[in-house]
């Protein structure tokens, strides 16, 4: 979890007249997901994204993390629009959760992105009703006075995604989101003549995501990727099981067509991948022949030749439907003997346990698994070092900026803008979240003010009520277990009325430590004793038993419990 830092206030003129951009991220800085970021300059803001991150270790029981808003909160009469790159939950999740509170501002964005943006927020009734802009590559819209956007398509894993140029007072800003260079299958990239025209713009500020910044080489172009999964369907002879993401839409797209090629019906196991599917369709970014989808509850009416199923669950994930097929919870699908599993996606870091779980599981039971590490099945959205240089070189920015991912992966990306365009390290600042990067049309400088942005969590139907100690709690639940100690006084007396019950979550078994248990008690008869009759009170003897037993317990075990005195008076 990112370190909530204290929030130092330095006050910059930041009047049009003084010629200083703000650049500010919100998330995805230090992280993988929450991506949203502002720009602001005077009494104008454009945002760009606003998604969520998934739950982490150190987040027990949360459902998503959210971008902390409480800055553009402030400021939401300043928003002139939000922009959304493409349709990935890291971009778009947070939306039903912040846009009320930021003035709920337009939102520029294309066709399809608009869809899967709504189709999430029919789940959220009493959010605002939203409104669009609709933008196509090439487009140009003067947002606001000081702020101009043209917009261009990306390569990336959804279509519909777009980048910009925000034209500013100090210059033209360039941040394409998500984005790879596409390959064809003898390895020549393709549609670079975009990146091509922006070189000629002069750009003051190139910002690039470094998700992949780490990874050598150029992106598997897509095209081997469908000639490799061609190739399984060709000489399966059962049912093929297909995990992959809800959203990587291009993908889905290549394999239904494979499927229809060799006379398979599809089968689509996901509420969400149903839904993307479906929206995709209806804006003819899918062409299916109508007999080709299949309502799930009649999979077992076609033999295993005829079957392909979709679903969700690549990372592991506990309610994905891969792994309740698995686990046999699933209503129409459990995994039999030579059923192909092809897993289409890359490990989120952080979910290597949870998928290696899932490749054991599947091979206990019978599956063939085909995965990226065996076969190439799954080509990154995310550009890797090469293609980054590429797109750096053609852009030719003065400053450069990178952003989305963890700060490894930020370095890399800025040392790889440090040897492709021969810049000095204060050229390419490396910026966290909350940090205020100043932008003039001379000068890129990390300003020592900080906007918030520590973690906003997202728990059942509460949002931002689960805070540090919470967490801290739930940790020290996980990692250590609780003991509860009850306490039944006399109220009259203060005398004991039974010996205090123990009651041991996670800690220890109770009844293979019958000693320790032993003397507990008689510690807590001890303490509670010497208390005179007339100072008894039950919020100290609480206390007491707490801090009393809890060092006990560290000294005997090394641990430390989480201690809950309960005390009755009869």
């Amino acid at each position: 979890m990112p370190i909530k830092r204290t929030i130092k206030k330095e006050f910059i003129k930041t009047h049009p007249k003084e010629g200083v951009v703000r650049f500010v991220a919100l998330g995805g800085l230090e992280e993988v997901g929450r991506n949203m970021m502002f720009f602001e300059y005077g009494n104008e803001i454009v945002v760009i994204d606003a998604g969520l991150q998934f739950p982490e270790e150190t987040t027990p029981g949360i459902d998503f993390i959210i971008p902390n808003i409480s800055y553009l909160e402030a400021k939401k009469k300043n928003i002139k629009g939000l922009i959304v790159t493409h349709g990935h939950l890291d971009h778009i999740g947070a939306i039903p959760y912040i846009m009320n509170k930021i003035g709920n501002p337009l939102i520029y964005t294309t066709a399809l992105n608009r869809a899967m943006i709504n189709r999430r927020q029919e789940d959220f009734p009493n959010a605002p009703k939203l409104e669009f802009e609709i933008v196509k590559d090439g487009e140009i819209k003067q947002i606001s006075e000081n702020f101009r956007v043209e917009f261009f398509s990306t390569a990336h894993t959804i279509p519909d995604s777009i980048g910009v140029i925000l034209d500013t007072p100090v210059g033209k800003m360039v941040h394409p989101g998500d984005f790879r260079v596409d390959y064809d299958v003898e390895g020549n990239p393709q549609n670079l003549d975009t990146w091509e025209k922006i070189g000629k713009q002069k750009i003051h500020t190139l910002l690039l995501e470094s998700t992949g910044a780490d990874k050598e080489g150029h992106s598997l172009s897509e095209r081997i990727v469908e000639a490799e999964i061609e190739k399984i369907f060709k000489k399966a002879d059962g049912r093929i099981i297909v995990a992959t993401f809800a959203s990587l839409l291009d993908r889905l797209s290549e394999i239904i067509k494979i499927a229809e090629k060799y006379n398979r019906k599809i089968f689509v196991s996901g509420f969400s991948m149903k839904n993307n599917i479906q929206i995709a369709q209806n804006l003819g970014f899918m062409k299916i022949k109508k007999e080709t989808i299949i309502p799930l509850n009649e999979i077992n009416k076609y033999k295993d030749d005829k079957i392909v199923l979709l679903c969700t669950g690549a990372q592991g994930e506990s309610n994905a439907s891969l792994m309740r097929i698995i686990n046999g919870d699933h209503k129409q699908v459990q995994i039999k003997k030579g059923d192909i599993v092809l897993l289409s996606s890359s490990v989120i870091p952080g979910n290597e346990r949870s998928v290696q779980i899932l490749l054991d599981d599947i091979a206990r039971q019978g599956g063939i698994i085909y995965h990226s590490r065996m076969v190439d099945i799954h080509s990154s959205g995310h550009a890797p070092q090469e293609d980054l240089k590429i797109v750096m070189k053609m852009v030719k920015p003065k400053f450069y900026t990178p952003v989305h991912g963890y700060y490894f992966m930020r370095w890399r990306n800025a040392q790889l803008a440090q040897e492709a365009l021969k810049l000095r390290p204060e050229e390419t600042p490396i910026v966290d979240n909350g940090q205020v990067l100043l932008l003039s049309k001379d000068a890129a400088r990390i300003s020592e003010e900080m906007v918030p942005s520590y973690y906003v969590m997202v728990d059942g139907l509460g949002v931002g009520d689960v805070g540090e100690v919470v967490l801290r709690d739930r940790r020290v639940l996980a990692q250590e277990g609780m003991v509860v100690i009850i306490t039944t006084l006399d109220r009259h007396t203060s005398r004991f009325l039974k010996n205090p019950d123990i009651i041991s979550r996670g800690f220890i078994y109770l009844k293979e430590n019958k000693e320790l248990v032993e003397e507990i008690r008689k510690r807590i008869k001890s303490m509670v004793t010497r208390v005179p009759s007339q100072q008894i009170d039950a919020d100290y003897i609480k206390a007491m038993i707490r801090d009393q037993i809890g060092q006990f317990l560290y000294n005997k075990t090394n641990r430390r419990p989480m201690i809950l005195p309960v005390v009755i008076e009869i």
